[in-house]
């Protein structure tokens, strides 16, 4: 796309182009966000003010300026910039372009840059071809992904990258980009006498989360729909910016890391024991349209995993839940849903359960297998008295206590120590009792 930056007929091709593609920023200092990246002495920003990567790999949602990154980093160099999108191209047209940049480096010494949205898309095989020509330095490549490139990405080609993940904007940086769109004359509303409100800016930006390009195409529909007063001036206030901007539909595929990672929030909310957070997640996976069977799979785990025997009536109160939802089904299951998130949130918190079993696990895996020792074996089949099985057992049930000391492994070893909270700490009480009763049989 050699003549991406060209301004041949620009005039007639900017008035065509939606507003949030015309205010692509022309350099760094035009490019709103990604401070964390691009700040005063950030990675990224030597890399690119020095000229110096050969692969790199812009992560994150849309409308964020992986793109615009991506050319601005093109206008840093005098290389040869291409710009494919892996939704269009092929296995074919990438090794036209590789033989091309090949061409152009042994006829003119002069590199390619080669910039592939959405590289995620691309297969296996197409993603491998790429990495002949990066090593050799034929290209120097850039990706941009919506999706995480260590689950979606080839892992040769993201060893061979550096990958910076780029974050929604803030709403103080979204309004900061609508008053220079308003303000500038040549690519922006400048021509057109708009203004724009602050409670309208606050509301586009709010309603368009981090989403830069959402943002100015509402600002755009705004600003075009809105009829001039009669000194001919445009005045973009709230109740129009309300109209301007839908819903915007939650970010959210079943299958990639946003799946992942709000489940993680709401687990991790409901171990916080933040009832809040772990509703609003909630919400967001039923509004998104998570499989809500997932969901309470994981808050049940929850209930052993982060609550345990500090508050046993977490797990049948889940069960429940989860047996609600199959028989209500959604809308109202949120209800029973609600319920048992709370109770979760706030029940008190223990992992001793899920330590202990742990614990065990890894013995019976990796230490020595220990025998059962005879006075539990089963003693009730044919022969077994002649080997001693069951010997010396002792019935729990024939002490008024319901307890007798007796060793039950061959070692004294010790996998679960209770917390001091809620119900467990009961437990813990008990526990010791009972070991006072053992120490004292031994002496």
């Amino acid at each position: 796309m050699s003549d991406l930056f060209s301004n041949v007929g620009e005039e007639h091709v900017a008035g065509a182009r939606p507003l949030a593609d015309r205010m692509r920023p022309r350099g760094l200092d035009e490019y709103f966000g990604q401070q964390h990246i691009l700040g005063p002495g950030k990675l990224l920003r030597r890399a690119v003010e020095a000229d110096r990567f050969s692969a790199l790999i812009f992560y994150g949602p849309p409308g964020v300026g992986k793109t615009s990154l991506a050319r601005l980093v093109a206008t840093q160099t005098d290389a040869e910039f291409i710009e494919l999108s892996a939704v269009e191209s092929n296995a074919a047209e990438l090794r036209k372009t590789m033989a091309g940049a090949l061409q152009r480096l042994r006829s003119a010494g002069k590199r390619t840059i080669l910039f592939i949205d959405e590289i995620h898309r691309f297969n296996k095989a197409q993603q491998d071809l790429l990495l002949p020509d990066i090593e050799r330095g034929t290209i120097r490549f850039i990706g941009a992904t919506t999706q995480n490139p260590f689950f979606y990405v080839n892992s040769p080609l993201v060893s061979r990258s550096q990958i910076f993940q780029l974050e929604p904007l803030d709403e103080a940086e979204l309004v900061r980009l609508m008053q220079s769109a308003v303000r500038d004359e040549g690519r922006g509303l400048g021509d057109k006498q708009v203004s724009l409100e602050e409670t309208a800016a606050r509301h586009l930006a709010a309603a368009s989360d981090g989403d830069a390009r959402r943002c100015l195409n509402a600002l755009e529909i705004a600003a075009l729909t809105t009829s001039p007063n009669a000194e001919g001036a445009i005045a973009i206030t709230l109740p129009v910016a309300e109209e301007s901007i839908q819903r915007k539909a939650v970010v959210y595929d079943r299958q990639d890391d946003q799946h992942y990672d709000t489940i993680s929030a709401f687990i991790k909310s409901i171990r916080g024991s933040d009832p809040d957070a772990a509703l609003y997640w909630l919400a967001k996976m039923i509004v998104a349209g998570e499989d809500m069977r997932f969901v309470t799979r994981r808050m049940i785990i929850s209930a052993s995993e982060d609550i345990g025997l500090a508050d046993p009536q977490a797990l049948p109160i889940t069960v429940a839940a989860q047996h609600a939802f199959e028989v209500v089904g959604l809308p109202e299951a949120a209800l029973n849903l609600a319920e048992a998130v709370i109770y979760l949130a706030t029940a008190p918190k223990s992992n001793r359960a899920t330590v202990a079993i742990g614990a065990a696990m890894k013995e019976a895996k990796e230490g020595r297998a220990l025998p059962v020792p005879k006075h539990l074996r089963d003693g009730h089949y044919k022969g077994a008295k002649q080997f001693g099985h069951g010997e010396g057992y002792q019935y729990s049930h024939d002490s008024e206590e319901g307890y007798i000391p007796q060793a039950y492994l061959p070692e004294g070893r010790t996998y679960y120590t209770p917390t001091e909270r809620g119900y467990e700490k009961r437990i813990g009480d008990r526990l010791a009792y009972w070991r006072s009763l053992w120490e004292a049989s031994q002496e």
